[in-house]
């Protein structure tokens, strides 16, 4: 299936691991150019490198922290004139309320909250100028099932879902689409890791943690890769302001 991305640039977010480094690759499989952000450097540049080996393509690495004042408008400066942006960074951690206190709770929206508004607000103009492109929220299915015991995610996702139906009903008559999508419960260390550990409490075995997510549908990063860069293909042309659940709610 021609997607229409060969040659088109893409900014990923959170990619040097997990989803955003598998979107990366698919987007480059497809000829794009990717650019990958992260903070960690050395991860981000090891990446770039396999990518255009692989590819063929431009991939740039970008080491930062998009939490800190000004780094959404200093990355786009740097960044240049983008066709697909991907935001996907963040790591709001687990826990209630009485387990999240306002610190924690603020420190965990910078990232993953308010670095895809401030992101989105300095990609969208330059993408309404040019009168194209297409902005992909990789959001989580907590803004949706809302578990009490992860209550910054929770709160956190359902506002980016609401933020991401919202810019893109308005984007579409610039030229611009805005989409969104809820992966379920995917195989990255951010899932496995506190996994590891209960397996290891549980059965004396680390190895074991999948056997505590039976009954539970695992996503690869690659699938939900897959289903970012078709939003952002023109595949998808008709599509924005919607945001899609990859798992049953």
């Amino acid at each position: 299936m021609e997607l229409g991305l060969r040659g088109k640039r893409v900014l990923i977010t959170g990619a040097s691991k997990g989803i955003g480094l598998a979107c990366a690759r698919g987007f480059a499989a497809e000829g794009a150019h990717v650019q990958l952000v992260a903070r960690s450097r050395a991860a981000l540049e090891s990446a770039a490198r396999e990518i255009a080996a692989k590819h063929g393509v431009e991939a740039r690495a970008h080491a930062l922290d998009l939490r800190e004042p000004g780094a959404a408008e200093r990355l786009a400066a740097d960044a240049g004139e983008l066709d697909v942006l991907v935001n996907n960074a963040g790591d709001i951690p687990r826990g209630g309320l009485s387990e999240i206190d306002e610190k924690t709770f603020r420190h965990a929206w910078e990232l993953k909250v308010f670095g895809f508004v401030n992101l989105t607000r300095v990609a969208l103009a330059g993408m309404q100028q040019r009168g194209r492109g297409v902005i992909v929220n990789v959001i989580g299915m907590a803004g949706v099932t809302h578990p009490a015991d992860y209550i910054a995610g929770t709160a956190g996702n359902a506002a980016l879902e609401a933020f991401t139906k919202g810019v893109g009903k308005g984007s579409l008559r610039h030229g611009v689409r805005v989409v969104g999508l809820h992966p379920g419960a995917t195989r990255t260390d951010r899932l496995a890791l506190p996994l590891q550990l209960a397996a290891r409490q549980r059965f004396g075995d680390e190895s074991r943690w999948p056997e505590l997510l039976r009954g539970v549908q695992l996503q690869e990063p690659e699938q939900v890769a897959d289903t970012v860069v078709f939003l952002a293909s023109e595949r998808s042309s008709h599509l924005s302001g919607v945001v899609l659940n990859l798992n049953p709610a």
